[in-house]
């Protein structure tokens, strides 16, 4: 029951913010609290009992935990969650997000602080959901369901320096983008259950039953495109990105960490999870278009970031660009470039939402986010400055850190297959240097707007900066942490994507 009790835990915590919001704005806050505290130990406890060594290669995943429920049983359809390596990377990535995300809100929501509680850790229950189910139907449900509390974290209780209005077309947009794409991935769904059901004779969502399901020509092609623009919005890749920088510039502080830090990479969850061994034929074909889409992508977010004035869209366009790198090493077909994916999935959630939580501290204290509003805070913010420079160079992929390791993994293992993308792709990183560099420059150096000393961290805050940074740190030097518990399900993914016969 370990796994209903990962979306239980934190779906009960949210309902009892929301019943304890008329108590006052401390019991909501501790609540949830408590409940990403426990189920980060639960996910601990799924790392503590399972067993993640190097198996034999067959045509269904290796579970590390499974639970398994009639649910629509005339339709095929269970509540079907297992877990491997992978899911139960993304499980602990999840908890330590929400803990930040949590933490971040502490003192900033004064208002309804139940209800924005209850959408948090509603939103969390939806992305363990993601990562856990294995049902079609009901990762679709997990899918849909993500985008509601989201939505009401944005018009609600948005970026304080703006209007509502702003809020909530900021919002409108985010849900209009990711409920149309996945209307399609719906329909995509639906289509390969039908063309399974016409093949063997049974109805099911299961995705370990859908398996090796041999669709050709371009009916292959049309579903596995409607999983794919599902994801690639969600990514979100250059053109389908269009509501991304919007909707980190009018979120609260904790929907952005949220948002970079878990909602985006479930997006590459799903292709690895489902894309690459569903459609290995179609997705070998696509792969072309997809590296495009990629490289387009790494200079894109970074040529925009550097154009920026405002912090949180200048990390948003920073997003776009790291996402780019994680879908090259997804469609290279190198184990090494997928397990490294896995990795900068990890360290760009951790170095963006620090980012991101320095970005809320600073517009706590000078009350803007606009760069050309700052400069010279260095000795004047307390150790800010510090924390901000560590996590610009794990950002840019300074060797030490957990970015590093991804990046270095993906350009080394696309290189065999893909050299000149992987070329093309190692040149944005100078560009990465460049708009980390001038973030630093511009918020903490050059000429002092006024003569003001600001307040420093407190012990809040520098525990939230502290803990992403000592995490970054033990993952840039023992990678292995990821890379051990990430090998059986990325080796399968390889030879899936590579052998697509082992599947039949």
């Amino acid at each position: 029951m370990i796994l209903p009790w990962l979306i239980l835990i934190p779906f009960i915590g949210g309902l009892l913010c929301w019943l304890t919001g008329n108590v006052g704005q401390k019991v909501p806050r501790v609540i949830a609290l408590v409940s990403t505290v426990v189920l980060a130990a639960l996910s601990l406890s799924l790392l503590a009992d399972g067993s993640f060594q190097l198996g034999s290669i067959s045509a269904s995943p290796q579970w590390v935990s499974e639970f398994q429920a009639d649910w629509i049983g005339r339709f095929g359809i269970s509540i079907h969650l297992a877990v491997d390596g992978l899911s139960v990377v993304m499980l602990l990535l999840t908890s330590v997000i929400g803990l930040l995300a949590v933490l971040a809100a502490w003192n900033d929501v004064e208002r309804r602080s139940g209800g924005f509680y209850l959408n948090l850790m509603w939103l969390l229950a939806a992305i363990v959901g993601i990562f856990t189910a294995v049902d079609l139907f009901l990762f679709f449900v997990f899918w849909e369901a993500m985008l509601i509390p989201m939505f009401f974290l944005i018009a609600l209780w948005g970026f304080q320096g703006s209007e509502r209005a702003e809020h909530v077309k900021a919002a409108v947009k985010f849900f209009i983008y990711t409920q149309a794409s996945g209307l399609l991935m719906l329909l995509a769904i639906l289509g390969l259950v039908f063309f399974n059901f016409y093949q063997s004779g049974t109805l099911t969502f299961d995705f370990t039953e859908l398996l090796g399901t041999s669709i050709e020509g371009p009916l292959g092609m049309v579903l596995m495109l409607g999983f794919f623009i599902a994801f690639a919005v969600k990514l979100p890749l250059v053109p389908f990105h269009v509501w991304m920088p919007d909707t980190h510039a009018q979120g609260p502080s904790a929907g952005s960490l949220d948002l970079a830090g878990i909602l985006i990479k479930t997006a590459g969850f799903g292709l690895l999870r489902f894309v690459l061994p569903l459609f290995p034929d179609q997705s070998a074909a696509f792969a072309p278009i997809a590296m495009a889409l990629g490289l387009i992508s790494i200079y894109y977010g970074a040529v925009m970031a550097f154009s920026q004035r405002d912090i949180k869209r200048l990390l948003a366009y920073s997003t776009i660009s790291h996402m780019g790198f994680v879908v090259i090493a997804i469609y290279s077909g190198s184990r090494l470039a997928l397990q490294g994916s896995v990795v900068l999935m990890v360290a760009s959630a951790l170095s963006g939402s620090a980012l991101f939580i320095v970005s809320g501290l600073l517009y706590r204290r000078l009350g803007t986010r606009d760069m050309s509003q700052m400069g010279g805070l260095f000795g004047r913010v307390g150790a800010l400055p510090g924390f901000s420079l560590a996590f610009a160079m794990a950002s840019l992929g300074i060797p030490g850190t957990a970015n590093f390791v991804g990046e270095f993994l993906i350009l080394f293992g696309s290189f065999e297959s893909w050299p000149i993308v992987t070329i093309i792709a190692a040149i944005a990183l100078v560009l990465a240097s460049v708009y980390a560099l001038m973030l630093l420059h511009r918020v903490y150096y050059g000429e002092p707007k006024n003569a003001t000393t600001y307040e420093g961290l407190g012990l809040r805050e520098a525990f939230m900066l502290g803990l992403v940074l000592v995490l970054l740190l033990l993952f840039g030097f023992f990678p292995q942490l990821i890379l051990d518990i990430s090998l059986q399900s990325m080796t399968e993914v390889a030879q899936w994507f590579l052998n697509p016969s082992l599947l039949q």
